[in-house]
């Protein structure tokens, strides 16, 4: 599977995605405090997320048991004992002063992501995914120019998933970082709400010479939207790039992207792991995963996308990448396969959903659940297609109709008099009529120019207002042509 892309001004780029994946628990890593999004600041913020002396964490089990799903939907190692340790680092937003993470041995070792960038298979492979508990959060605003701090965030389980240097391309990364996204939110163990920042993502991004050893690399932090990430991976690159054409060295570090101008600017000097002091937390023993707990898991566990995806090439005969496409989601899948079923006609039904279901739900930034065209709606307009009812340019002018006002697929072909003619007989003479008009197409088709056969047909279409079968008055053409 592909993992190259082209040079940028001679520099091959290098890119790996560390990515936060927010857990669906409803209480947090260590404490029974509750994750709940918009409650008012500090009021979920228990003893035991503040450290205070005395408290002890104790691991949500519900957290693990997110964990193991995701490490065994990537095929990854899961670990039977991994070790939490504290991260130690000053930051406000921190009341511990530590945040428990794991280091040495995480919770889910190896594994791979695989997507399509166009109709190019590509695999991204992970290094690690590991449980660790978020900080909270500091408020710059409605504070007559002082920070607020909201301790309500501080100690909600995080998965936080680290790939390998293997992306090439700002294209790769989003795409990527779409394909997790929804991978994460089809096992339930995240919500995936990118404005909660319930998935955030940081791209570290560095450029070298085709053979060289890696470059320094700078940290992207907090990319919550997929335009973003492109646009602040793009600027870096040729930000660095001009850096090192102008003679400059690029020095590690953390920088921030800034929506509103499109540049990424440095945030502080990038640590290294020895920089946090990592060392196992006291408070916690080793985390051991039994094999039974990992097997009900995987018991418990929905279809994944890939075995979904395999099961529609087989079933019903769709393109591998057809079959990812309408995998995206649970819910893509299962509005594919219940129009595919009931119209028999599941190609027809994978171009229409990669087609104009996903650019009319893009287009208004909608989700499957809000369509107005469903699964039934949608498999009686392709059946349409594939009886000759109409043609496909007509079932674009019905579905138009149909994502408008809604309305029963028959009578809005009947009321915009959309029907195609079948009838041989009728269409033979107009194709008489057409060909002793258009002697000249004729002799030149008869010469060998396929053109002319092309002019014949829109000539015999032009005749018939667009209503005659184009199937039929391609074969019907071509026996008067032989004969």
């Amino acid at each position: 599977m592909a993992t190259t892309s082209k040079l940028i001004r001679g520099y091959e780029v290098v890119i790996g995605i560390e990515t936060h994946v927010q857990l669906s628990t409803k209480s947090k890593a260590f404490s029974g405090s509750s994750t709940q999004f918009g409650a008012e600041p500090n009021t979920q913020a228990s003893p035991v997320d503040l450290a205070l002396p005395g408290t002890l964490p104790v691991m949500n089990k519900g957290a693990v048991e997110r964990a193991i799903r995701f490490g065994l939907a990537v095929g990854a190692k899961v670990a039977p004992q991994s070790i939490f340790a504290r991260k130690n680092y000053f930051y406000p937003d921190l009341p511990k002063g530590y945040q428990i993470s794991q280091y040495e041995i995480p919770v889910v070792q190896g594994g791979g992501v695989e997507f399509y960038v166009g109709d190019t298979k590509h695999k991204v492979n992970l290094t690690r995914a590991h449980l660790e508990e978020d900080a909270g959060k500091s408020l710059h605003e409605d504070y007559a120019g002082q920070t607020g701090i909201d301790l309500n965030r501080a100690g909600t389980p995080l998965l936080e998933i680290v790939t390998e240097p293997d992306i090439r391309s700002s294209v790769e990364a989003v795409e990527y970082a779409k394909a997790l996204h929804a991978l994460v939110v089809w096992l339930d163990i995240c919500d995936g709400n990118m404005q909660e920042g319930s998935f955030r993502c940081d791209a570290n991004v560095s450029v070298r010479k085709p053979g060289a050893d890696f470059g320094t690399r700078r940290e992207i932090k907090n990319l919550n939207s997929f335009k973003f990430m492109q646009q602040a991976i793009d600027f870096e690159i040729q930000w660095q790039i001009d850096l090192i054409e102008d003679g400059g060295e690029v020095q590690q570090a953390t920088v921030l992207f800034n929506p509103d101008t499109g540049e990424t600017r440095a945030m502080r000097t990038k640590e290294d792991a020895h920089d946090y002091r990592y060392f196992p937390d006291p408070d916690l023993p080793p985390l051991v995963i039994a094999l039974e707990w990992v097997e009900r898991v995987k018991a418990e566990m929905p279809e994944l996308p890939r075995v979904m995806a395999e099961r529609f090439q087989s079933a019903y005969g769709l393109p591998a990448y057809d079959a990812s496409m309408v995998t995206q989601t649970k819910a893509f899948g299962a509005y594919f396969e219940a129009a595919a079923k009931a119209s028999g006609q599941p190609k027809l039904v994978a171009n229409w959903m990669m087609g104009e279901v996903s650019r009319r739900l893009n287009a208004e930034d909608l989700g499957l659940d809000a369509s107005k065209v469903d699964a039934a709606t949608l498999a009686r307009l392709v059946g349409r297609i594939a009886d000759g009812t109409i043609a496909n340019n007509s079932a674009k002018k019905v579905f138009d109709v149909l994502w408008a006002e809604g309305g029963d697929v028959d009578a809005i072909i009947e009321r915009l008099d959309l029907k195609q003619s079948n009838d041989t007989g009728e269409i033979e003479r107009i194709l008489d009529e057409v060909l002793a008009a258009n002697t000249k197409s004729v002799e030149e088709f008869r010469a060998g120019k396929e053109k002319a056969f092309n002019a014949l047909v829109g000539q015999a279409m032009k005749a018939t207002k667009g209503k005659a079968n184009p199937s039929v008055v391609n074969e019907l053409l071509k026996k008067k042509l032989a004969g």
